[in-house]
């Protein structure tokens, strides 16, 4: 019989279209002082998995990536324990400060979901170009997945 855990694991194909369908990842890195630095960010995922964010360059978050590729993402749903549904991803980071890197990933996070004509996506990257110099993209390389869908125990706990 299957443990619990295996009974509410997402399979891989269930992992990538949540995060296809959600739109806010929790980023954590580690600290200076040891403890962990969580941040809301809107977030985009490639056909390969990576998950992309983009932030001040300046900011805490990339300091501490710098320091220590280590990170934990986190992305979760549900309003009662029997919907609670979440991907939590160890993952390596990292930091791009490539200009055109940078504004692909602004255009992509911020037209996620919708298909871009070609025209759109000039517009877009013109429009994210002033913001673009003072930022930098981050590439999240997941290692390891844990998941949980408590719908999957059907109110049985």
């Amino acid at each position: 019989m299957p443990s619990r855990r295996e009974l509410i694991g997402l399979t891989d194909s269930e992992v990538q279209e949540f995060l296809a369908a959600q739109r806010t990842l929790i980023i954590v890195s580690n600290g200076v002082d040891g403890y962990p630095h969580p941040m809301p960010m809107w977030f985009s995922v490639d056909d390969a998995g990576l998950l992309y964010c983009t932030t001040f360059s300046k900011s805490q978050k990339v300091l501490n990536w710098r320091r220590d590729p280590r990170a934990s993402l986190l992305v979760e749903t549900g309003e009662v324990y029997s919907e609670l549904k979440a991907v939590l991803i160890y993952a390596n980071t990292e930091v791009i400060d490539d200009f055109e890197s940078v504004c692909d990933g602004l255009v992509l996070i911020s037209s996620r979901g919708k298909k871009l004509s070609k025209e759109e996506q000039v517009k877009a990257r013109e429009s994210v170009a002033e913001n673009a110099r003072k930022r930098v993209l981050l590439k999240f390389a997941p290692e390891r997945y844990i998941t949980w869908d408590h719908s999957k125990l059907n109110g049985v706990y």
